[in-house]
């Protein structure tokens, strides 16, 4: 998998070192470092301007200015670049984690199903929290499966502990009681 990620590594790094190359080819011919009337203005317009003109068109409906296209492009393809090896290194240290966990036997799969299943509702019951703390509500269509995940849990604490002022401090204590429920479990196995 260490190639998986070498090859990943590369071709970010080329498609960022293209769009570079894109962004200051464009900016060459539009502040007339080159004559826009040449060959080599033409051509290098022929080559930018199919990659820049969707971009154009998204910065000139924010309010933008079009020439910051090319930079807008570099920008944005660094920021998925990261996210790409970000998220293959993750993926990566899953497998290799998952693979540990299924030489260790039985016990040790089901400790790391249980160390999942924790980090991903206590990944939801945050979520659940800051979205309520930017206006998300609960019927919105990011929050749902975050809802969907921690109602099991919150709503019943919610009924029995109500606001502090105005403060809800069900989720606190629901992200307590699934901590100690999961020490639990894994100290039965």
């Amino acid at each position: 998998m260490l190639g998986v990620q070498s090859i990943a590594r590369g071709v970010v790094f080329a498609a960022f070192c293209a769009a570079f190359l894109v962004s200051v080819a464009s900016w060459l011919v539009r502040t007339r470092r080159i004559s826009p009337f040449s060959a080599v203005a033409r051509t290098l317009r022929s080559l930018t301007d199919p990659v820049l003109r969707p971009i154009e068109t998204r910065v000139v409906r924010s309010g933008g200015n079009p020439t910051n296209a090319g930079w807008w492009l570099v920008i944005g393809v660094a920021l998925v670049g990261v996210l790409v090896l970000s998220l293959l290194d993750w993926v990566v240290g899953a497998l290799a984690i998952v693979a540990g966990a299924a030489g260790a036997g039985p016990r040790a799969l089901i400790g790391l199903a249980v160390a999942l299943a924790y980090n991903v509702v206590v990944i939801a019951l945050i979520v659940r929290v800051v979205g309520s703390w930017v206006g998300a509500g609960r019927y919105s269509r990011w929050m749902r499966p975050a809802y969907a995940l921690t109602d099991w849990i919150v709503e019943p604490i919610r009924r029995v502990l109500p606001p502090f002022a105005m403060f809800d401090l069900s989720p606190l204590v629901a992200w307590f009681a699934l901590w100690a429920i999961r020490q639990l479990l894994l100290s039965v196995l």
